[in-house]
């Protein structure tokens, strides 16, 4: 059960107005990968990630998209997200019925919490190299994001609709960080040692 804890949710005229709810998610994502972990160094590091045994088309772990797919995938998930907020308050914080207003602040104070998390996330993974917090804290945003589609679903479907694709993605993300982590030996800082090459 969750519940709604003003102190820790964005205010209601974010929630309020369409552009400020799609914008502000965009805004500090991109924040998030341009300003905090420099677009540059973090291209560079995804590059020099070992390689699995074996592989030599293969960086970071298996099946992992090329690296300009992440900003246009992340600036409209980060759309969709906004969106979802915007419908879910609007339909259900002010409704008639209680506990449908309820269920739209509950799932505000979650929506503003996940969003945190995802914004650590850059810099705790390519910033700093520190891939267990990394995996620890996408995990919680996985399951974050799984408990607020179901409870802003009630809500508004739409809204829990545009939160499926971002719940996908970070669950693909969170097997490429677990991934990349396991390959490189928990040890991101030192991403320079020598890997096992295949023998002819």
């Amino acid at each position: 059960m969750t519940t709604y804890i003003p102190s820790l949710t964005l205010p209601a005229f974010i929630f309020e107005n369409a552009a400020a709810s799609i914008l502000l998610p965009i805004v500090l994502g991109t924040a998030s990968g341009y300003v905090i972990t420099r677009p540059d160094k973090t291209k560079q590091q995804y590059g020099t990630f070992k390689k699995p045994v074996g592989s030599e088309s293969v960086s970071i772990a298996p099946g992992n998209p090329p690296a300009w797919l992440f900003g246009p995938a992340w600036t409209a998930l980060y759309g969709f997200m906004g969106l979802s907020a915007h419908l879910a308050w609007t339909n259900g914080a002010n409704s008639l019925s209680p506990a449908t207003s309820s269920l739209a602040k509950q799932g505000a104070t979650l929506y503003t919490i996940q969003l945190g998390l995802n914004m650590l996330f850059m810099p705790l993974f390519f910033g700093y190299n520190r891939p267990v917090e990394a995996l620890v804290d996408i995990v919680t945003l996985t399951g974050l994001n799984g408990w607020l589609i179901y409870v802003w679903g009630q809500v508004d479907q739409r809204s829990g609709w545009l939160l499926a694709p971002y719940l996908g993605w970070l669950s693909f993300a969170t097997y490429l960080c677990a991934g990349t982590g396991y390959l490189n030996d928990w040890d991101l800082r030192n991403n320079s040692k020598p890997t096992i090459e295949k023998k002819d």
